[in-house]
């Protein structure tokens, strides 16, 4: 009896002990004790889960005592603790033996500590410590290798990411994949991303023709399975200004130097009286002006056992420094995702994105952009004259023709460009065994744009700009793509060690679009208001509108094969292997064929390394392939009727068409022949992170257009253009270093930091054509002889010019070096010395030889994060060494404005043997040597930024679970010599698929679109 009534008493107070319920709350931290956010927290053999907030908190209501909850995060170990009471603070350890991050690499991923080559990750971490507008900034400095330029600062200008270096005169851009489908950064928002991961070496052979330049694959973000709804906003207002003007000469200093100029011309002075001048007009400040950006984004997302959904929104508006709305970028995003398991063996996704742009812009590069003319023009001149006008600048031989007053240009500039985008993915993933699954994604986009310019009928007093009649030019274009992918995978583990995963691949991309435009003239009332084609019903001087139109289709077919290996997870083997067939080929070379293998050695898994406690993890890397490029014009290949001709019909001349550029039917693929050996460590209970790259890519036959040919082929014809030709071989070679130390000093104080440099030697290995090298760009205004060449055995893109060696002082000088006569005109005391290159005792344009050129042979990144209570500071810089640029922004014009280096001029024997003298007298001082070529050598403190969050248990009481307040500075300081506005900036000519920009002919300065400083005050809020 008293046994029963014993057990009778245990099952009740068991059953009771069981049945009590706890609300749980707690905090997860890493192995520095740093909040981890976004950490999984689930109840065991239950559906019950949530997922930490930004501070590493959870709370879970109604779970029995006793129960367990398991802890799961990427790159960090599970955990299981068992319910005991109402608070728990779990630590969780990295995991540096499996590091269980999951890389994404095209059509498979892998754990970061498997994948065998040189692939960085940026997180969503790093892009919301940031705060970018455009989300190629998030990658400047972060990532070792990667170059990220601005091609101008005006708001929503491209930008350029060159990875390892530039190893082509065509298109040296990355190749951008979002969501597994060929997309466009410029239409994300950046806190739609969840990571960007870049290939660099190798591991890009998995695109084949499109990873010779190397792969920025974009994971845009998701709903989280079993999550209750979650809702962030982000808010930013700034305020924008030049982040640099030149020193110009004011007024009286102008006028001296112009006395001094006519003097030495034997000319009468222009100013006999220059008291009262003062400092005249300061153009630069008259141009720019300070500008408003905004920007605005909201999302919510959540999930269920198996749905998971998320939305969101963002606009963003930002006028330009100059112009101000003339000059102006509107972005709007609507973006949808979804997924669902259909059932426990289908699961889909789904991602859109709607994308709605508008730019205006002026003519931001170039001779004759805003700021040329800002720059050249005298500040003599007022910006008005006494009637109210804007003042005409002198149509006189020292003014020239181009220089216009800027303010009048920007008045009198007209144009807007819209674009409405959709694009997105869908894909289907069927388990049909537990070691075999099949995946369909089909990704697409679809884009119309709008453009309208208006060229007012205006005089600027006899200048090019002068528009005699009024006229409306009006472009629409339509593009389209999509990209099918059916991936069979199948994975198995052989014998217990050995690891086996096997992937087959057949993509289809299609490419096609039209566009249409035409141009009237004679616009009623010479409004912007009434610019439109429906309304101006003149004729251009031909006798008929200007309409043109164009149509494009372009497919490509490709198969891949994919084999990873491992044993016991410290040797693995990864071999690639891809075929492409491109339309973009004559039917000879159509196909093409890129392998490649990596491999890697985790040797922290070896017996004798394995409890090694201040060695965490190391790992041997090295890798090989051969990857392709075909980012040539449409049609590039063939003869297309888009030249010009006359004709003889029945006795008359008649205008008609011809061959434009000329056909090679045996153009080939470009080849990249990518070799990398790396390797990676953590040290200090995976404090240190470090990783160390040797690379050598060859770039051959590369497809360079307009190769000089005889002239007897028709190429200087009217429309015509030599073909494009697999004429070269470039190589680059270097090393990267990145390393991140991580540690918490207190439990109110840790912070991070991460530095990584890249070093990069360029040279070009052969030009088969019959002159040995192609030469572009432009300097100055009516110099026949190009700046800029590739050559073998220099720089893709070295500027070509004078050596110079001084100034001469005195005539003894000019009487015993070598005769610059051949240079046109005659030399005196004050002249530059050109030096005698090939010692044949003439100086002629056979002296002309290397003085520099655009390539950095150093970049580098530093970051800093500092955590101290509730306020956290970040500082973000990077640094270019080595590259130079030509100052091409100054007019060789006697009569117009000079920056105020010319102070320093050569005004005797002695007085100067850097500058020279002025004179309205012919010289060669203006020819293009290295005096205008600077080392545009530049760090850059690109984001500094202070936070502060709200103490939780204030923000919970109001609903909010995270309510951060920041304010931040972006383009903070940039240290450097050059004396132009921005030496960040770099453009060059278009290439011949009207995107891209060539190399050949980059680096050169007609007056950078400066990128501006942005101060900013910011919000960011989770509910």
């Amino acid at each position: 009896m008293k046994s029963r009534l014993l057990l009778t008493v245990l099952i009740l107070f068991t059953s009771y002990a069981f049945s009590q319920s706890l609300d749980v709350s707690g905090t997860v931290l890493d192995g520095s004790g740093l909040s981890l956010p976004g950490v999984n927290v689930k109840v065991k053999s239950s559906s019950q889960s949530t997922t930490t907030d930004f501070d590493g908190s959870f709370k879970l209501l109604g779970v029995p005592k006793g129960t367990i909850i398991v802890f799961s995060y990427i790159g960090f170990k599970t955990q299981e603790v068992a319910v005991s009471g109402t608070k728990i603070t779990v630590k969780m350890t990295d995991d540096a033996r499996s590091l269980d991050e999951v890389v994404v690499l095209g059509y498979s991923s892998r754990k970061k500590r498997d994948v065998t080559g040189a692939v960085t990750v940026v997180s969503s971490k790093t892009i919301e410590d940031l705060h970018p507008l455009k989300v190629e900034q998030a990658l400047q400095g972060t990532v070792a290798g990667v170059s990220v330029t601005a091609q101008s600062g005006a708001p929503g200008a491209p930008m350029n990411i060159n990875i390892r270096g530039i190893a082509t005169n065509g298109n040296n851009a990355a190749t951008v994949f979002i969501d597994g489908y060929q997309g466009d950064l410029s239409i994300l928002n950046p806190s739609d991303i969840e990571s960007i991961t870049v290939l660099k070496d190798a591991q890009a052979a998995v695109y084949g023709v499109l990873g010779a330049n190397g792969i920025v694959l974009v994971t845009t973000k998701t709903g989280r399975k079993n999550s209750k709804t979650k809702v962030s906003f982000n808010s930013s207002f700034g305020t924008q200004e030049t982040s640099r003007k030149m020193s110009m000469l004011n007024a009286t200093e102008y006028a001296l130097l112009l006395n001094e100029s006519y003097a030495n011309g034997g000319q009468a002075l222009p100013y006999p009286n220059v008291s009262g001048l003062g400092k005249g007009t300061n153009w630069q400040d008259e141009i720019f002006n300070p500008a408003p950006v905004i920007n605005n984004d909201i999302s919510i997302s959540g999930g269920s056992d198996k749905i998971t959904y998320l939305f969101s929104g963002s606009d963003l508006s930002q006028q330009g420094i100059i112009g101000g709305s003339k000059s102006d970028f509107k972005r709007n995003t609507a973006r949808l995702s979804l997924g669902a398991d259909l059932s426990s063996k289908i699961k889909l996704q789904t991602n859109f994105i709607y994308t709605y742009l508008d730019r205006d812009s002026l003519n931001e590069n170039g001779l004759g952009s805003v700021l040329f003319n800002a720059i050249n023009t005298p500040s003599t001149l007022p910006v008005r004259d006494k009637n109210g006008n804007y003042s005409l600048v002198p149509s006189t031989p020292g003014y020239g023709v181009e220089i216009i007053n800027p303010l009048a240009q920007i008045d009198n500039t007209y144009n807007d460009y819209k674009l409405r985008k959709l694009n997105g993915s869908v894909s289907l993933v069927y388990d049909i065994t537990k070691e075999f699954k099949f995946t369909s994604r089909i990704g697409f986009n679809t884009g119309n744009s709008i453009s309208r310019n208006f060229a007012k009928q205006v005089s600027y007093g006899g200048k090019v700009f002068d528009v005699t009649r009024s006229s409306v030019t009006q472009n629409t274009v339509n593009d389209n793509d999509y990209t099918l992918d059916l991936i069979a995978e199948y994975k198995k583990t052989l014998f217990g060690d050995h690891n086996i995963k096997a992937i087959l691949v057949s993509t289809v991309y299609k490419t096609w679009g039209s566009g249409l435009g035409a141009t009237g003239f004679d616009v009623p009332n010479n409004s912007w208001k009434y610019a439109d084609i429906n309304l101006a019903k003149g004729t251009s001087p031909a006798g008929g509108r200007d309409v043109s139109s164009y149509s494009y289709d372009e497919r490509r077919v490709s198969y891949v094969g994919i084999l990873e290996y491992d044993y016991k997870g410290k040797y693995l083997l990864n071999a690639i292997f891809r075929r492409d067939a491109s339309t973009k080929f004559g039917p000879e070379n159509r196909v093409g064929y890129f392998p490649s293998f990596t491999a890697g050695w985790v040797v922290s898994e070896e017996s004798f390394l394995k409890d090694n406690s201040f060695l965490n993890f190391l790992k041997f890397r090295i890798s090989y392939g051969v990857l392709g490029n075909d980012q040539i014009r449409l049609n590039g290949y063939t003869g297309l009727l888009d030249g010009e001709a006359t004709y003889v019909f029945n006795g008359a001349l008649v205008n008609g068409t011809a061959v434009g550029g000329l056909p090679n039917p045996k153009l080939q693929w470009e080849e990249a022949k990518k070799f990398d050996v790396g390797f990676d460590f953590r040290l200090l209970n995976n404090k240190l992170d470090f990783t160390a790259d040797y690379f050598i890519d060859t770039r051959d036959k590369l497809l360079i257009p307009k190769i000089p040919v005889s002239g007897i082929t028709g190429v200087y014809a009217p429309g015509a253009s030599s073909p494009t030709m697999n004429a070269g071989s470039v190589r680059n070679k270097g090393f990267e270093f990145s390393v991140n130390y991580k540690d918490k000093i207190s439990d109110n104080f840790n912070f991070n930091i991460g530095y990584n440099i890249t070093t990069i030697d360029n040279e070009v290995l052969e030009v088969a054509n019959s002159t040995g090298y192609t030469e572009a760009g432009g300097f100055g205004v009516g110099q026949p002889l190009l700046p800029s060449r590739m050559e073998k055995g220099q720089p893709i893109g070295y500027f070509y010019g004078y050596k110079t060696d001084g100034i001469f002082q005195n005539q003894a000088e000019i009487a015993a070096h070598p005769s610059q006569a051949a240079l046109g005109s005659a030399t005196a005391p004050g002249d530059i010395r050109f030096k005698d290159m090939n010692g044949d005792g003439i100086i002629d344009s056979k002296d002309r030889t290397y003085i520099g050129d655009p390539i950095a042979s150093v970049i580098m990144g530093l970051n800093l994060t500092l955590n101290y209570k509730n306020l956290d500071f970040l500082a973000y810089a990077y640094a270019s060494i080595g590259n130079d640029m030509v100052r091409n922004y100054e007019r060789t014009l006697t009569d117009v404005n000079k920056s105020n280096y010319v102070l320093g001029r050569w005004t005797g024997e002695g007085t100067s043997n850097t500058v020279p003298r002025v004179t309205t007298g012919a010289t060669n001082n203006n020819l293009f040597s290295d005096y205008y070529v600077e080392d545009a050598s530049f760090v850059r403190i690109q984001n500094v930024q202070l936070g502060y969050t709200l103490n939780k248990t204030f923000s919970d009481k109001i609903g909010i679970s995270k309510f951060r307040l920041y304010v931040g500075v972006n383009n903070l300081y940039t240290f450097t010599k050059y004396k132009g506005f921005d030496p960040a900036a770099i453009t060059g000519p278009r290439n011949d698929d009207n995107v891209s920009q060539s190399s050949v002919g980059s680096g050169i300065d007609n007056g950078f679109y400066p990128t501006p400083r942005i101060y900013t005050m910011g919000l960011n809020l989770n509910f």
